[in-house]
């Protein structure tokens, strides 16, 4: 009896492959940027709410600034050839783009074999953060420094207002986590802004967690909470709607007595004062980098650690900063007889960006512990 040979073909699944077809990798480069783009969305919220350029083909970018105008009675028989006070006075504010940032990781093959979980997902996630904090941190900063600066108008007998600075109490740092005090200094802080003409679209407040969570436990029966939103919508950080138009976010982003974030230890002019809760462990609030620290790459003023030691909480509107983008979160990875050679590949995230201050009458600092009279963190 004969028998025929028969063949057994078996499809297999390429998880990589673009719609089963081509290089079995080819979408792995894409997921792993997917992962970096969520991470770093999640954690930078200044991004948006300031202005934001893109810039191409140059080192820095011009914005320019304009002051206001007058009104003025006409006499008859003159030509109309503009205001004769030379209104509206005009200035401008360059921002220059620091070095490329970057973080990065190299992923051995092995490891990654042997890993049961998705270990270049979770790198991703990380490289996202990190460039997150580090773009954020900068803009804060910025802001900060326009609440202490005058008007780029310096035309004469032109008067165009500065930034703000709202003390929060009568001098105490511990007064930095009073509810009620924190409430009445961001109505200050709307007066303030009202009364020099700021828009009052895209006006927000950031204050670190704990500010933030003593806000939505001491005034939720005021108002302050959108009673639409349930369950952890208010946890997560945008669950105070406003207070006196202005949204609420938490960063530990933010200047906080010279540190980001947060800030334990004993009451001081520039301490609030709050004990490190039992066994937590280690707490990632790093101090305010000094510029001999940050010198490398930055080519913009940003401050330094000193300079923000009563500092405790920010307040804006989206005229306070500019911010310039030439290179856009994105990632690389090596690949070939790169990957082959060290068996593994490097995994690469990188922007480059730069930031300033551009309307310091919309930039508004909230200080604490310095002394009554006093004039508060000192101009840069």
């Amino acid at each position: 009896m004969a028998h025929q040979s028969s063949t057994l073909t078996t499809s297999l699944t390429r998880q990589g492959q673009s719609n089963s077809a081509g290089d079995a990798r080819a979408l792995y480069l894409k997921l792993f940027s997917g992962e970096m783009f969520k991470g770093f969305e999640y954690n930078a919220i200044a991004r948006d709410l300031v202005t934001k350029r893109t810039l191409t083909n140059g080192k820095s970018m011009q914005f320019i600034y304009t002051g206001r105008t007058t009104a003025e009675y006409h006499t008859p028989g003159n030509a109309i050839l503009g205001n004769s006070d030379g209104a509206p006075p005009v200035a401008e504010k360059t921002v220059t783009v620091d070095d490329l940032l970057i973080s990065s990781a190299f992923v051995y093959d092995l490891d990654e074999t042997l890993a049961h979980y998705d270990l270049r997902s979770e790198i991703s996630r990380k490289i996202g953060y990190a460039l997150a904090e580090k773009y954020d941190r900068l803009i804060f900063r910025t802001i900060a420094r326009g609440a202490r600066a005058a008007s780029p108008i310096t035309k004469t007998n032109f008067k165009e207002p500065g930034g703000t600075q709202i003390r929060v109490g009568t001098g105490n740092a511990t007064e930095a986590y009073d509810s009620d005090k924190l409430v009445a200094a961001f109505y200050d802080a709307a007066a303030a802004m009202d009364e020099k003409g700021v828009s009052t679209e895209g006006r927000v407040g950031v204050l670190n967690p704990r500010q933030y969570y003593e806000l939505i436990q001491k005034v939720g029966d005021s108002g302050l909470i959108n009673r639409d939103e349930q369950g952890t919508a208010r946890q997560r950080g945008q669950g105070v709607v406003e207070i006196a138009g202005i949204k609420i976010f938490k960063s530990m982003n933010i200047p906080f007595f010279s540190q980001y974030g947060t800030k334990f230890g004993t009451a001081s002019a520039t301490n609030p004062g709050v004990a490190a809760p039992t066994n937590t462990g280690d707490f990632v609030s790093p101090a305010v980098e000094d510029a001999a620290n940050d010198v490398a790459g930055i080519n913009n003023e940003y401050g330094e650690e000193t300079e923000f030691a009563n500092s405790c909480g920010l307040i804006f509107q989206r005229e306070a900063a500019a911010c310039v983008e030439a290179i856009g979160p994105q990632v690389q990875v090596t690949s070939g007889d790169v990957s082959v050679i060290y068996q593994g590949d490097v995994i690469l995230g990188r922007l480059a960006m730069g930031a300033d201050y551009l309307n310091p009458a919309a930039c508004v600092e909230l200080i604490a512990g310095a002394a009554t009279g006093s004039t508060g963190n000192a101009a840069f």
